[in-house]
C-alpha cells in the first residue's frame, strides 16, 4: 500500500488532485488508514495510469469517469487506443514542427513556439492561422498534404540547392550559371511550397543575407559568402 503522498511523489500528480479524484468518484483509494489516511495498491495505480493517459488525450474528467467506471470497461482495449491516439498526436506534432521549419527556412514568421502547448492544439493552430494565415503563400502551402518524413526530404533537397550556389560564389551574380541557379531555386519553391512571385523571390533574397539565422543556415550549406551571393543573383534575376 502506498499513501497519497508517496503516490503523489511517484507520480507527480498533486495530493489535491488525487484528493479531488477521490471526491468525485474518479480515483477511490483502496483503503483508509486507522488514521484516516488514503491508501493505494496496484490496482488504484493502474487506475491512475489509465487517467493520465486519458488526461494527456485532454479527455474531460467526466468523461474519463464514465469510461473507467463502466461495467463494460476493458483496460487492454483502451491500452490500445490511447496508444493509437497518441501516434496520431505525436504525427500531428511531428507535422507541425516539420511545417514550422519549413516555413522558417523559407522566410515566413512563425508563431512563437514557446507559446506552444500541448494541451491546447486547437489555440495554436487558430494563433498561427491569425498570425499568417491570411496570406495566399500560407494557404497554398497548407494544402500540401506531405508526411514529415516527406517534409524532412524536401527540406534537405532544398538546402542543397544553396550548396549549389556555394559552388558559384565566385561567379559573379549576372553569370548564366548563377542566374540558372536562381532560376532552379524558384521553380523548387514553386513546385513544393507556393507560387514563387519574382516579388517574393525577391523578399526572400533580402531576407536570406540579411536576417543572422537565415544567412547562418544558408552559408553553413554552401560556405561562407554564400547567402549573400545568393541575395546578390535573385536581385539580379527579379530585376532584369
Amino acid at each position: 500500500m502506498m499513501t497519497v503522498k508517496q503516490v503523489s511523489e511517484l507520480t507527480g500528480v498533486s495530493i489535491r488532485t488525487l484528493r479531488y479524484y477521490d471526491e468525485i468518484g474518479l480515483l477511490p483509494p483502496a483503503e483508509y488508514s486507522e488514521g484516516g489516511y488514503r491508501l493505494y495498491d496496484d490496482m488504484a495505480l493502474e487506475r491512475l495510469q489509465q487517467i493520465l493517459l486519458f488526461r494527456e488525450l485532454e479527455f474531460p474528467l467526466r468523461d474519463i469517469l464514465r469510461i473507467v467506471s463502466s461495467p463494460d470497461f476493458n483496460r487492454k482495449k483502451a491500452l490500445e487506443q490511447q496508444i493509437e491516439l497518441l501516434e496520431m498526436k505525436r504525427k500531428r506534432l511531428d507535422d507541425l514542427i516539420s511545417f514550422a521549419r519549413g516555413i522558417k527556412v523559407l522566410g515566413v514568421r512563425a508563431v512563437d513556439f514557446s507559446a506552444f502547448d500541448k494541451s491546447k492544439i486547437d489555440e495554436y493552430t487558430k494563433r498561427a492561422k491569425e498570425k499568417w494565415g491570411n496570406t495566399s503563400a500560407y494557404k497554398e502551402f497548407a494544402q500540401k498534404e506531405r508526411s514529415a518524413e516527406e517534409n524532412e526530404e524536401i527540406m534537405e533537397r532544398f538546402m542543397k540547392l544553396f550548396a549549389e550556389f556555394g559552388e558559384l560564389k565566385n561567379e559573379i551574380p549576372e553569370s548564366k550559371e548563377a542566374q540558372d541557379m536562381v532560376k532552379k531555386l524558384k521553380d523548387f519553391i514553386t513546385e513544393h511550397f507556393y507560387t514563387c512571385t519574382d516579388e517574393i523571390l525577391s523578399g526572400l533574397g533580402k531576407m536570406y543575407a540579411a536576417d543572422g539565422e537565415f544567412k547562418e543556415n544558408i552559408d553553413r550549406a554552401g560556405g561562407i559568402g554564400t547567402a549573400e551571393f545568393a541575395s546578390a543573383a535573385i536581385e539580379v534575376y527579379c530585376h532584369k
